[in-house]
C-alpha cells in the first residue's frame, strides 16, 4: 500500500523474502508449535510440498509454515471532535439513558461491559453516546457483528448518527482491505485481519453464529483489541459464558427488560401439527395455508421461517400457486443467494408482502409492522435463543407494539417451551 499508515492496527502474512520491506513492524511465525498465529487454530494439513498449512482461516489466503505474520501497531491518534462527531438529534428514554450512561463510564474506567437487553430495546441507540466518548478522546472503535445483515443494517444509521466520522463497512460481500477510519463496522471474521487496532471494541449479537462456540472468532476478537482497550457485548440471550465472566468480575452486566416504547414482548402462539406441514406430493397443509392468509390479508408483511436452504425453493413454488388469488409478491432468501441484500431490502420497502427465510434473519434486522410464522418450530436447528430472537422480530414500532408470533411444530419441544418462559420473564 502507498501509505503505510492504512496498515495501522493491521496484520498479514509475507513471506520470509518480503517481510524485510516492512519496517517498524513486529513479524513472527505464521505457524508456531502447531499453532496459526492469524486464527489460533490448530494446524493439521499438509500441503504436497509436506508444509502444513492452516484451514480455520484459509478464507483470507492460504497461510503455511515459513510463512511470516506482519504485525503493525496502531500508534496512531485520532484529531479529537468537541462532541464526538455526533450527529444524532434523538432522544433516549430515562432506562436507555441509564444503560448508556454506565456504557460511557465503564469505559472511562476502562470496564468491559455487557448489555442483556431484550429484543427491540434500542440497543444502537444505547451505543451513541460510548462512541461519540471514544471519537472525543481520539480514539479508534470497532463494531463487529457475526452477520452480513446486521452489518448492513447498522451501517446507514452509523452514518446518520456521525455524520463528522469516517466509517469503514467490512464483510465478505463487498471486499476490500481495511483502512484507517475512526470507526469501523464489519463481521467478527473481518476480526482476523486486524491486531490491537481498538480502544473499544463492540460486539453485538454475541450469542449468534457463526461467531457463538467458534474459537477462532473469540480469538480474533481478543487480537484486535488493545491490551488498554475496553470490549462491549450486546445480547437478547447471554451465553453462558459470558454470565460466568460476570460472575467472575471481568464483566459488568447491564439489563433492560423493556423495549424502547415501553411495550412488552409478543408471546408466541404455538399450533400443534400431525400430519407434515408439505407431504410427498407438493401439497401444503391446510392449516397452514390458512395462517398464512390470515397473515397476508391483515395487511402485514410476513416472515416465514424454514429450517432448511433446500426447503425454500420447494415452499417457494407452492405457495406462488397456492396464494396466486391474493395478489401478492413472494421471494426466498438464504445465506448462499446472491440476491440477498436485494430481497431483505425489497421486503423492508414493501416491495415483497411473505418473505421465505432461513434462520439468516433470525435476528439484528428490523422489518416495521412484520409478523412472523415459524414452520417446524421443534427442529433443532432452532434454539430457545433463536426463538426467542426470532419472535423479537414483531411489535417492535411504537405505533405497533403488537403482532403474531406463531410457533408451527410437531412436537412440544424444550426450546419452545423454555423460549416462550424466557419471553415471559423478560415481560414481568
Amino acid at each position: 500500500m502507498e501509505d503505510s499508515t492504512l496498515l495501522l492496527g493491521r496484520q498479514w502474512i509475507a513471506s520470509q523474502e518480503d517481510s524485510s520491506i516492512f519496517v517498524r513492524c513486529s513479524k513472527i511465525p505464521a505457524i508456531e508449535n502447531g499453532k496459526c498465529n492469524r486464527c489460533g487454530s490448530e494446524v493439521k494439513y499438509c500441503l504436497p510440498n509436506g508444509k502444513r498449512y492452516c484451514r480455520g482461516c484459509i478464507g483470507l489466503g492460504r497461510i503455511d509454515e515459513g510463512a511470516i505474520l506482519v504485525r503493525k501497531n496502531c500508534d496512531y491518534s485520532f484529531e479529537a471532535i468537541e462532541n464526538g462527531g455526533m450527529t444524532w438529534k434523538g432522544q433516549l428514554t430515562p432506562l436507555q439513558q441509564e444503560i448508556s450512561n454506565s456504557l460511557v463510564q465503564n469505559f472511562k474506567q476502562k470496564k468491559n461491559s455487557l448489555v442483556h437487553a431484550v429484543t427491540g430495546a434500542g440497543k444502537t441507540e444505547m451505543l451513541f453516546n460510548l462512541i461519540a466518548q471514544c471519537m472525543k478522546n481520539g480514539q479508534r472503535a470497532c463494531i463487529a457483528t457475526p452477520r452480513i445483515d446486521v452489518v448492513n443494517e447498522l451501517f446507514p444509521r452509523f452514518e446518520i448518527a456521525f455524520a463528522e466520522i469516517q466509517i469503514g463497512k467490512y464483510h465478505g460481500r463487498e471486499f476490500k482491505e481495511p483502512g484507517l477510519e475512526q470507526l469501523t463496522i464489519c463481521t467478527t471474521h473481518q476480526l482476523l485481519k486486524f491486531y490491537q487496532a481498538f480502544d473499544l471494541l463492540v460486539i453485538d449479537e454475541v450469542d449468534s453464529f457463526p461467531y457463538v462456540g467458534d474459537p477462532q472468532l473469540h480469538f480474533a476478537a481478543k487480537n484486535a483489541v488493545k491490551t488498554s482497550g475496553v470490549r462491549v457485548y450486546l445480547t437478547a440471550t447471554p451465553t453462558t459464558d459470558l454470565l460466568k465472566e460476570v460472575k467472575q468480575g471481568q464483566l459488568e452486566i447491564l439489563k433492560l427488560n423493556r423495549r424502547f416504547h415501553g411495550g412488552l414482548l409478543p408471546v408466541p402462539k404455538e399450533k400443534l401439527f400431525i400430519k407434515p406441514f408439505l407431504n410427498k406430493r407438493g401439497q401444503i397443509h391446510s392449516k397452514l395455508l390458512i395462517e398464512i392468509k390470515k397473515v397476508i390479508r391483515s395487511g402485514h408483511p410476513l416472515l416465514l421461517f424454514v429450517p432448511r436452504i433446500e426447503q425454500i425453493p420447494v415452499y417457494l413454488q407452492v405457495l406462488v400457486e397456492k396464494l396466486k388469488d391474493e395478489k401478492i409478491k413472494i421471494a426466498g432468501v438464504h445465506a448462499q443467494d446472491p440476491q440477498r441484500l436485494e430481497k431483505v431490502q425489497a421486503f423492508r420497502d414493501r416491495k415483497l408482502n411473505l418473505l421465505l427465510t432461513t434462520t439468516i434473519l433470525e435476528r439484528g434486522v428490523t422489518f416495521k409492522n412484520v409478523w412472523v410464522i415459524i414452520i417446524a418450530a421443534d427442529d433443532p436447528i432452532y434454539t430457545a435463543a433463536s426463538l426467542v430472537q426470532i419472535a423479537g422480530r414483531v411489535g417492535r414500532a411504537k405505533d405497533d407494539r403488537n403482532g403474531l408470533v406463531l410457533y408451527c411444530y410437531h412436537r412440544y419441544t424444550k426450546n419452545i417451551r423454555s423460549s416462550i418462559k424466557q419471553i415471559k420473564e423478560m415481560n414481568q
